[in-house]
């Protein structure tokens, strides 16, 4: 039996209705391509200039996280995150928003165990943790369960350092917390080689309370650290660079 052709009224009306229902699909993927494809703006020259400026410090690093803010008793920091490439530093991200300790930044050198401030100084990036069995990342990763603890006691042979289980410490940090502040974080490696009693610990970069200080680390949204846990490669020596901008440019001085 012959199948009745549909008329050419219907056929418009059936491609007009399939174009109004793909459209903002079709949009949303022009507009992603065009954003993806924008170059990031250029590196700040204050960043260029703290660069410049600690040749020996950054060493073979290819990969340079900044935390700066211009108030040394202000707790909020803008984050740079730059690879070199070719032998020249590019953006990787566009810049974006964190937080530190709630009194700021410690002068470089003047950290104390309890101050609520965060170390000054160029630092390597150490192991990546979080709650789950594994976090895309390159980086060495660790675990963090109920059993798991960061000692910050300062007369404890632990102190500033992981622990697993029982210590004899007599004061120290959930490394899994029930705020979701480590549900993913890396180690920043100040005050390690060597450990120095009293001259602060556990300083990590971590996902944040909604924009608020801490006691010591820098912090920023849940999403931004999926991104820097994304990118960080140990085979790129990654360092975070941390301070004012006054107190970084001055730093190979000291």
């Amino acid at each position: 039996m012959l199948r009745t052709p549909l008329n050419r009224a219907r056929v418009k009306a059936i491609i007009f209705m399939f174009l109004m229902a793909i459209f903002p699909i079709l949009f949303s993927w022009a507009t992603r391509s065009v954003i993806e494809s924008r170059p990031l703006p250029d590196i700040n020259p204050v960043v260029k200039e703290i660069i410049a400026r600690h040749p020996a410090e950054i060493g073979e690093s290819k990969q340079l996280i900044f935390a700066t803010n211009n108030d040394a008793s202000s707790f909020h920091v803008t984050i740079h995150a730059l690879e070199k490439k070719n032998g020249v530093w590019h953006l990787v991200f566009p810049t974006f928003s964190g937080s530190i300790g709630e009194k700021g930044f410690a002068a470089v050198d003047k950290k104390r165990e309890g101050d609520g401030k965060s170390p000054s100084g160029i630092f390597p990036l150490g192991i990546a943790f979080g709650y789950g069995p594994s976090v895309l990342t390159k980086m060495p990763y660790r675990q963090a369960t109920d059993q798991d603890f960061w000692v910050d006691d300062v007369n404890s042979k632990d102190y500033n350092r992981w622990v697993k289980g029982k210590s004899n410490a007599t004061s120290w940090e959930k490394m899994k917390r029930d705020d979701d502040q480590y549900k993913y974080g890396v180690v920043i490696e100040y005050n390690m080689h060597p450990i120095v009693r009293g001259k602060g610990s556990a300083i990590f970069l971590h996902v944040w309370k909604r924009g608020e200080s801490t006691l010591g680390c820098v912090a920023m949204s849940e999403e931004k650290v999926l991104k820097i846990l994304g990118w960080l490669d140990p085979a790129k020596r990654p360092l975070i660079i941390m301070g004012t901008e006054s107190e970084l440019f001055t730093l190979s001085s000291r």
